[in-house]
């Protein structure tokens, strides 16, 4: 099972990868980008785009850190309430069958 998840990964990424080559050959026209206080200097249009996805990736992935940790801590605590809770019961069981014999 875990070779036919590798092998469809590897699948994938090289899917992605001859997308982003054919991207990359047919967007070749140069552009100057103007940022207002900047000027950056001419590169292909494929580079900035995908400068810009970079960058749009790592943004949402920093949105979501705050979300993730939140999320990450609750099941901490569900974890640990549920091992307490556990325990509990352990000790109940075994409570009621020393006061059965």
């Amino acid at each position: 099972m875990r070779w036919i998840k590798g092998l469809i990964l590897a699948v994938i990424l090289l899917v992605v990868l001859l997308v982003g080559i054919l991207f990359a050959v047919n967007n070749q026209q140069t552009v100057a980008l103007n940022l207002i206080w900047l000027e950056l200097p001419p590169v292909s249009l494929s580079v900035w785009l995908l400068a810009t996805l970079a960058c749009g990736v790592i943004l949402g992935m920093l949105a979501m850190l705050g979300v993730y940790v939140r999320l990450k801590a609750r099941l901490a605590r569900s974890e640990r309430h549920s091992k307490q809770q556990r325990k509990e019961l352990d000790r109940l069981r075994t409570q009621e069958l020393k006061e059965v014999a």
